[in-house]
This record gives structure tokens, sequence and C-alpha cells, in this order.
């Protein structure tokens, strides 16, 4: 059966929306998502100003700056000066934050191995084959 592109890209949007909802619940430590996703951020590209950061996480400085706060006082970020500009600080990650980068996946991961489990050699296969098409779509936009 043939779909029509509108259709499929609600059928697409309305599965994807409700996986992340439900990855998101499966998160360490009781961080909200823009706090996870400053942690990532800070984990997968190292120190940041908080302007730079502020751009990566696509928010405003004052949101940062609040976000960071927050993880300071967590003790999952530390603010070090900034080595190219003493005027500023670097919002950097901590051995706390990082294993609680690392805790989330983990646990993430492991809520999809088990539904993953569940399913056909033939359904993983493609699964596999749309998360590479996915990748695409998401590639395509950047």
């Amino acid at each position: 059966m043939i779909i029509s592109t509108p259709e499929l890209a609600d059928q697409l949007r309305l599965a994807v929306g409700r996986l992340a909802r439900q990855l998101r619940r499966r998160s360490a430590g009781g961080l909200t998502p823009s706090q996870r996703s400053v942690l990532a951020s800070l984990t997968r590209d190292g120190p940041m100003t908080m302007s730079r950061l502020a751009d990566a996480e696509g928010i405003s400085r004052p949101s940062i700056t609040g976000i960071v706060g927050r993880l300071v006082e967590r003790d999952l970020i530390r603010r070090v000066p900034d080595p190219n500009d003493g005027r500023q600080s670097l919002a950097q990650v901590t051995p706390a934050g990082e294993a609680a980068v690392m805790k989330g996946r983990e646990e993430r991961t492991a809520f999809l191995v088990q539904r993953l489990e569940g399913l056909t050699d033939a359904e993983r296969t493609t699964l596999s084959e749309a998360a590479a098409l996915m990748r695409r779509l998401v590639e395509e936009e950047s």
C-alpha cells in the first residue's frame, strides 16, 4: 500500500514525538530536558562560553545562564576562566556531570533494547533502515 507523503509525515511526527517523550521520562537525576541538552553539548563539544552555549542550544543568553547556574549548584558543571579572554568564563562539565550524561544514555538505551528485543529480525532490520533514513532527513536540514 502506498501512503501519501503528508500521511507519512504525520505518522512519522507522531511516532517520533511519542518515542521522544518516553525517552525523556527515562532521564538520570531528575534533570530537565534543557539541562540534559546542555550537559550533552558540553560533554560532546567541550567547554564553551555562555554565548556560544546559548547559540548551540538555540536559546537566549539569560536562559542559558540560569540553566548553567542550576547545573553549577548541582556540581554537574563548573565555571572556569576562558584562557583566550580573561573577562569571560567557560562552562565545563564536571566528572559528576559526565556520569549523569552517561547514566541517562544507559537508561534510555536499556529502555530501547528492551523494546527492540520483542521484535523479529525482519522488524529490527526495517527499523535499522528507517533509522538510516531518519539520519539522512536530519542531515539534510543542517
